[in-house]
């Protein structure tokens, strides 16, 4: 059985008698957990990288350049907010990310002009979202105490808002940010029309982004600060893609 489907089992399990019936779960007798195989990141070469970005229109190209000149997971690429992206320092904050931690990655010059269209659009839909009432999603009730008028305020806005609002608990309309799926979507059909045969996600561009940043001499360990990995020996792996053949090597059959 896949490591993935025993580690939902196991939760489920968890769930069941920590969160419904009260009881302590305890070590499970005769269970030997699955290794979860190594598998080597997808990496895209910077001209697969131009012709799917020549291939996605709309707020899904500039958070597909993002997401590769950021290095950022897609996650936190859709749920930046306005003040965390700075133009003049050529840099984005990223607020909360794996593992609840905030790091600072660079923003590349060519993004910022595209960003900056985009965000006068976004501003537009701000605009009247305030003569409507309409809020932003994500403001926990112990940070709009802090700061009452946070939610209507540009800069706590969100870079990718959605186009659809909704109705919360409370009765307020809000609005949330764009959906995961609806750049999911727009990265496989450009990764198709391209002709890319790679198994390529979203995810691919923070991997080439990693690969890439190696490739041009930069040190590891900055790379591993920008990604905003803990161990790094997660960031090792990227050396084994580097274009410099498998395992940093040349085939005997180049001096033929």
């Amino acid at each position: 059985m896949a490591a993935s489907t025993q580690n939902l089992a196991v939760a489920a399990l968890k769930f069941l008698y920590e969160r419904v019936l009260f009881i302590s779960l305890g070590a499970i007798d005769g269970f030997t957990p699955s290794r979860r195989p190594r598998r080597l990141p997808v990496v895209l070469a910077p001209s697969e990288i131009r012709a799917i970005l020549e291939r996605v229109t709309g707020p899904a190209h500039v958070c597909v350049a993002l997401m590769y000149g950021s290095g950022l997971r897609i996650s936190e690429c859709l749920t930046l907010r306005v003040k965390d992206v700075d133009p003049v320092r050529r840099e984005i904050v990223v607020r909360n990310g794996k593992g609840a931690k905030d790091r600072r990655v660079p923003l590349a010059d060519r993004c910022i002009g595209m960003l900056e269209r985009h965000l006068r659009e976004v501003e537009a839909t701000f605009r009247a979202d305030r003569r409507l009432d309409i809020r932003p999603t994500g403001l926990d009730a112990s940070l709009r105490r802090k700061y009452p008028n946070a939610e209507l305020e540009w800069r706590w806005q969100y870079v990718f808002a959605a186009t659809r609002t909704l109705v919360d608990a409370e009765g307020v309309r809000r609005r949330h940010h764009l959906h995961e799926t609806v750049v999911q979507r727009a990265f496989k059909a450009a990764v198709e029309r391209a002709g890319i045969t790679k198994r390529a996600t979203c995810h691919s561009l923070r991997h080439s982004f990693a690969t890439h940043l190696l490739e041009s001499g930069s040190d590891i360990r900055t790379v591993q600060e920008l990604l905003g990995h803990t161990d790094l020996k997660t960031t090792m792996i990227y050396t084994h893609v580097l274009n410099r053949g498998a395992l940093g090597v040349r085939s005997p059959a180049d001096a033929l």
